[in-house]
């Protein structure tokens, strides 16, 4: 890991950012905190940012070929979001 809070890697991984602000501005929604509770991390509200198992899809690694990729987040951005492995 790079070091960061887990919360932080979290929030940057999925498509987030950790603002100082309370609030985010717009288009983010807050989406919990990052470093500690000192930010806010705030998410790209317009993005479809569903993670891939809430789609009901796997992440694979970018070795692995997908029978039938789906849209959906993976904790590590070059994964893909598969339905089928």
């Amino acid at each position: 890991g790079l070091g960061l809070p887990k919360d932080t890697l979290r929030c940057v991984g999925y498509h987030g950012f950790c603002f100082h602000s309370k609030s985010c501005p717009e288009p983010f929604a807050a989406f919990g905190t990052c470093s500690r509770r000192q930010k806010t991390c705030c998410i790209d509200t317009t993005s479809n940012f569903h993670t891939c198992q809430d789609e009901g899809g796997h992440c694979v690694p970018p070795e692995i070929k997908c029978l039938q990729e789906q849209v959906g987040l993976c904790p590590h951005r070059e994964w893909k979001c598969c339905t089928e492995v």
